[in-house]
């Protein structure tokens, strides 16, 4: 899609994005096929020169520089030519805020082909260096809460381009959180029915003043069932926005053959205790 994209370009928006291509002017060899047409005038030398750019960009996967210029909406854009190096990600806390003393538990990392995770006290710290390997992120309201709250935790800075889920499906007609999303489009959870990010809050303080190695191991499930979910959302997603251009056909993607397993599996027992301990239904 990213070839076929002209709105990343100064002084072309949307508008002037669907007349070029209602003109048949559908990718950036076709306008650059166009010779003296294209290059005809200061606007014309421009979109040149900011073309033959873009090329080199992709050439160099450069991810940064088609965020940099798309407009939010159309983050979306970036999944089909840099899926490769994609980081699906989604952190556990104890809280809202890592100003107000709130920790991260845990963070579960999928790239499509393998899964980590990262537990508070164990291997966290190794996740600054393995994201730093990925050229785009996956969230869902990462951009609101995740990514700050590595940022401010780690103090460090993700500089990596950014797909927030939440805004694509909010766009498409999915509103609620990231379970509710997932409902309306036929993603279950099976075991982890009643699992949310308050409940991984209980989890995690079961394992911390318990000791309950199977609540960590719950935790961990849910918290890698978001990631790996991501996915599945994201081109589902992607597949809905193609259908609004003229490049559904081309474009399309399709799902993977086979969902990896996190590894983990949630302990009804446990799940039903903190239940019934804090009065808790669903």
């Amino acid at each position: 899609m990213i070839p076929n994209s002209f709105c990343h370009l100064p002084g072309v928006g949307l508008r002037s994005e669907q007349r070029l291509w209602d003109d048949g002017v559908r990718s950036w060899e076709t306008y650059l096929e166009m010779g003296e047409r294209a290059a005809r005038g200061r606007k014309g030398r421009s979109l040149v020169e900011h073309i033959h750019a873009s090329i080199g960009a992709l050439d160099d996967r450069d991810a940064r520089y088609f965020a940099d210029g798309l407009p939010s909406g159309e983050q979306w854009r970036l999944f089909g030519e840099f899926r490769r190096k994609v980081a699906y990600l989604d952190i556990e806390t104890t809280g809202l805020s890592a100003d107000m003393g709130s920790a991260i538990t845990t963070i579960a990392l999928y790239d499509g082909e393998r899964v980590r995770h990262y537990i508070n006290g164990r291997n966290l710290r190794q996740f600054r260096d393995d994201i730093a390997e990925y050229d785009l992120l996956v969230t869902y309201n990462g951009k609101c809460f995740d990514v700050p709250f590595i940022e401010r935790y780690f103090m460090i800075s993700l500089p990596q381009a950014h797909i927030d889920l939440r805004y694509v499906l909010h766009g498409l007609g999915y509103s609620g959180g990231l379970k509710s999303c997932e409902q309306q489009l036929g993603i279950e959870r099976d075991d982890l029915e009643g699992v949310d990010g308050y409940f991984a809050v209980l989890l995690w303080h079961d394992y911390q003043n318990g000791g309950n190695e199977r609540a960590l191991e719950t935790l961990l499930a849910y918290n890698i069932a978001d990631t790996v979910n991501l996915e599945r959302l994201m081109i589902m997603a992607y597949n809905m926005k193609l259908d609004q251009t003229p490049f559904a056909h081309e474009h399309a993607l399709r799902f993977p053959a086979q969902v990896p397993e996190s590894g983990f599996r949630a302990d009804r027992e446990t799940v039903e205790r903190l239940r019934r301990q804090y009065q808790l239904e669903w």
